[in-house]
């Protein structure tokens, strides 16, 4: 399978790490535009593996100062098992074995090929990676009795350690540094319309949770914050009655209150792409 889509993230004031919301200052104009390419491949019945890569443009208007950067982002190499071997959809529940899920579990890991703050750059708004390899553990739970779906995927990730010697551009005394340990979880609902020749429209809402703890500087606990981020979202795709082209569009939303995250940028990002599966 090859996927291209393109997302558009603007935003809109932040979360202090009380998780106090905070607007930007009058005339801000943040956002990031990612291109991002991707290719999957099966291994074997129960196996596949996968790329993407993605390509980003930083525009950003602040406080009076403007920038224009891009790049490339961080890159993201998956694999995953599927635990079932017959199709696990099902029209009508007639006994406990229908209500059994598709299990997917797998593994994936970041590589740092971005632009971070640990490389010459002058401002965060420069950046379009994070500058640290992430392992991943990844289990996905889903359920379809047509025409509802519901999913469940939880993932759990940690930060390789890295030397640092520069930050924002600036040569500092060399220490090593270690993001905290990274858990998500979300949960979503859909629901499919048949169309004629048998293309569906399907319609998925969903909730999701991110949470990353505190980080370590030589050892020792780092005096900057975790991060969390609670968002909401919503999604339309339609596919052929073959599933080999699937044309998709969502919205991701964050509630801009106080206790929806910490520590963390409100956001609100625009994504459109295309599937292809070679069959």
């Amino acid at each position: 399978m090859v996927d291209a889509s393109l997302s558009i993230e603007k935003y809109d004031g932040f979360w202090n790490k009380e998780g106090k919301y905070i607007q930007d200052p009058p005339g801000s104009d943040l956002r990031q535009y990612r291109l991002s390419l991707g290719y999957a491949h099966r291994l074997a019945a129960n196996w596949q593996a996968s790329v993407v890569a993605p390509y980003v443009w930083n525009d950003n208007r602040y406080s009076g100062l403007s920038s224009r950067t891009e790049g490339v982002g961080d890159t993201s190499l998956s694999i995953f098992y599927e635990a079932f071997d017959s199709i696990m959809c099902t029209y009508k529940v007639e006994g406990i074995k229908d209500l059994k899920p598709a299990s997917y579990f797998g593994a994936s890991l970041t590589i740092p090929t971005g632009i971070s703050p640990y490389d010459d750059v002058q401002s965060s708004f420069d950046v379009t990676g994070r500058g640290f390899y992430r392992l991943d553990g990844i289990a996905l739970f889903d359920k379809t009795v047509y025409p509802w779906n519901a999913s469940l995927l939880l993932s759990y990730g940690t930060h390789l350690e890295r030397p640092v010697d520069r930050e924002y551009g600036k040569y500092v005394e060399p220490y090593h540094k270690r993001l905290g340990d990274r858990a998500l979880g979300s949960l979503s609902f859909g629901y499919t319309q048949f169309l004629k020749e048998l293309d569906t429209v399907t319609y998925t809402a969903s909730y999701s949770d991110l949470w990353e703890a505190e980080g370590t500087i030589n050892g020792e606990s780092d005096s900057t914050p975790g991060i969390r981020k609670k968002s909401l979202s919503g999604t339309i795709a339609y596919a052929t009655a073959e599933k080999d082209w699937i044309i998709k569009g969502s919205w991701g939303h964050t509630i801009k209150q106080d206790g929806w995250g910490e520590n963390f940028p409100a956001t609100d990002t625009f994504t459109v792409g295309v599937s292809h599966v070679f069959q």
